[in-house]
């Protein structure tokens, strides 16, 4: 195995995609914002880079971070709230230069189904999106932007709610109450199997292509929340009265199993 993986965003996410493929016997790089935290990471033996991403430009160790990668994963978060103006297609522009400017020719780019609005019912990838929040809009920009560039080929998976290890959303809305939404159905997906997708794609080389990455489990949010609050002994929380007429997305793949011959390894 001599394939080099850049990873651009060691997160939550991102640092155990790392761990993984260098077990299996990747070569791997990463990205951090900071040399700071690049440092640190280098004593814990990651191979990492500090490059910082704004809506002036790109700083840092750019171009040493990208050399010789046969695959870059871009698992940067949008960082977009309600309100802030931030200009997340701005920056991925500036990133997209960069790699423009470098041998990267085959990119995964972590995108999420925020891209799918609600009033769009159920969806999968022969859809187009339709989003309706500022975050969903800009996501889906930056997909077509990096989609249809013609220096790289690109694989966009479109992750629905991220859960496992510690992470379990309940915990933020144990004790809540009158929250909305309790009749959509959720769209959640597993750490592990998030990494799982990632490197089939890598492994069966299948990017120019569009994934909806959702467990296809979709109980909804009332009874589903329950459970998971009964499980972890925390306060139940409730749910507002709302019209049945309401309309919500469930996000669906064919190309996990299609493309990939995907099987998901957790339920959540």
């Amino acid at each position: 195995m001599n394939k080099t993986i850049a990873i651009a965003g060691l997160g939550w996410l991102g640092l155990s995609f790392a761990q993984r493929l260098m077990m299996l016997g990747y070569s791997v790089k990463g990205s951090v914002t900071t040399a700071k935290k690049a440092a640190s990471l280098k004593t814990k033996g990651f191979d990492a880079y500090a490059v910082e991403i704004s809506e002036q430009g790109v700083s840092g160790q750019t171009q040493d971070f990208l050399k010789d990668a046969d695959v870059l994963a871009i698992m940067i978060p949008p960082g977009i709230r309600r309100n802030t103006g931030a200009d997340f297609v701005q920056k991925m522009s500036h990133f997209l230069k960069e790699i423009e400017n470098s041998e990267v020719k085959k990119i995964i780019l972590v995108s999420s189904t925020s891209v799918y609005g609600d009033a769009q019912g159920e969806v999968n990838e022969s859809d187009l999106p339709i989003p309706d929040a500022e975050s969903g809009r800009q996501l889906f920009q930056v997909e077509q932007l990096f989609y249809n560039s013609t220096s790289f080929k690109t694989a966009i998976v479109r992750f629905g709610g991220l859960i496992g290890a510690s992470r379990q959303p309940v915990k933020y809305l144990a004790g809540r109450k009158d929250l909305n939404g309790g009749n959509a159905p959720v769209n959640l997906i597993h750490r592990e199997d998030c990494i799982g997708i990632l490197l089939e794609i890598i492994r069966k080389d299948a990017f120019s292509q569009f994934y909806n990455a959702v467990a296809t489990q979709h109980p909804i949010k009332k009874e589903y929340y329950t459970q998971k609050a009964k499980e972890m002994d925390l306060v139940i929380p409730t749910f507002a009265e709302e019209d049945q007429e309401e309309k919500y997305k469930t996000v669906h793949s064919k190309n996990l199993d299609g493309i990939l011959g995907y099987r998901f390894l957790k339920e959540i």
